[in-house]
């Protein structure tokens, strides 16, 4: 039988370009979700000063002097300063000792407060929470998995939320440590998330598949999400490579590995994140690998670990793409980094919380 193409009916034509229509409908739309960050501009609401409170541990020498000059540095409040007494000297707070002084900082926190800055880098969990964690929703092991085998835990509903004022509109303040093992570290952070408030820096984006497939393959798709992203000025670029090397560039860099070799022949621009899936980055002083502070004093200005073993599930980490698209929106560190964590439980938030790159 000789195959005819179908007749074209008078009826039909509509219907035809009326697809095609809708077809073109849908890519202009995929294309506009992808030049979201591109079009965003200085309008972007976020997070203030006037809007954060800062904790500090009066019996932590270290902690007092981190906490006054972050206040100078972004003109905190001083009634939104909350001092506390506790025993610095450990990295991990008991669950009923962490309720007291939990309940101590929300009895003085102003309503207008919608997050947090712990000034120490020790305690840095509470049990098998972070101890930024822990402050932001309060301690429950719902929010940590089982020890054998590993699980999933309980899901933020802060994760890739739009909200600028998560305290009014969700009932929580998220937190995040400014942390550092000297005043001098402690204060070039300080000093780099403001220097780069607006400056809407020229530079690249490194997200890495490297060779340990444990760490590394669990955030494939979201890098790959990531790499559609338009934003003016930055080279998304996803590598196959165990290290970034010899870059002046660095706005964001995401891998998966225990130790990150070559840090420190990387320059990062002022309020770059970096972060890397391994199980213990979170235990920031005393970790068998990188801690999440090595970041900090290779010059990045917020990074991310998790306190205990979480197993490579990815939603415990940050996803590239959420991360990358809303600090680029113009939100700040502490509000992109704590949308881009959908399960966050076990993992500590460090950096300066304000620095604003895109505002």
């Amino acid at each position: 039988m000789l195959l005819r193409p179908a007749a074209t009916s008078q009826t039909s034509q509509p219907h035809g370009r009326r697809a095609t229509a809708t077809r073109l409908v849908r890519v202009i739309a995929r294309a506009l979700l992808a030049l979201l960050p591109a079009l965003a501009g200085s309008a972007q609401a976020a997070l203030q000063a006037t809007e954060l409170g800062v904790v500090v541990n009066d019996t932590d020498p270290l902690s007092v002097k981190v906490g006054a000059y972050y206040q100078q540095a972004r003109g905190i409040p001083p009634e939104q300063v909350i001092h506390l007494r506790f025993d610095a000297q450990r990295s991990a707070l008991p669950p009923d000792e962490f309720a007291r002084l939990r309940a101590a900082i929300l009895a003085v926190t102003p309503a207008r407060v919608q997050a947090y800055a712990l000034t120490w880098a020790r305690p840095y969990r509470v049990d098998c929470m972070s101890i930024t964690s822990a402050l932001t929703f309060g301690f429950d092991r719902a929010w940590c998995s089982h020890a054998s085998p590993c699980s999933m835990t309980r899901d933020s509903p802060l994760f890739d939320y739009n909200t600028e004022a998560p305290f009014r509109d969700l009932g929580i303040r998220p937190a995040m440590a400014i942390a550092a093992t000297s005043f001098a570290e402690a204060k070039a952070l300080i000093d780099r998330g403001v220097r780069s408030d607006g400056t809407r820096p020229h530079g690249s984006a490194y997200l890495l598949v490297t060779d340990d497939r444990d760490r590394s393959s669990a955030r494939i798709p979201a890098m790959l999400r990531a790499r559609r992203l338009q934003v003016p000025g930055l080279a998304i670029q996803m590598l196959r490579a165990n290290a970034v090397v010899s870059r002046s560039d660095v706005l964001f860099y995401e891998t998966g590995h225990a130790v990150v070799p070559k840090l420190y022949s990387l320059t990062f621009l002022p309020g770059a994140v970096a972060d890397h899936l391994t199980s213990f980055g979170g235990m920031l002083t005393d970790s068998s690998q990188m801690s999440a502070l090595r970041w900090l004093e290779a010059g990045a200005t917020g990074s991310y670990g998790t306190v205990r073993e979480p197993c490579a599930f990815r939603q415990k980490f940050p996803d590239p793409e959420v991360l990358i698209r809303r600090y680029t929106q113009g939100e700040t560190l502490i509000e992109a980094y704590w949308k881009s964590v959908s399960a966050p439980g076990e993992g500590i938030f460090v950096g300066e919380p304000l620095a604003r790159p895109w505002r």
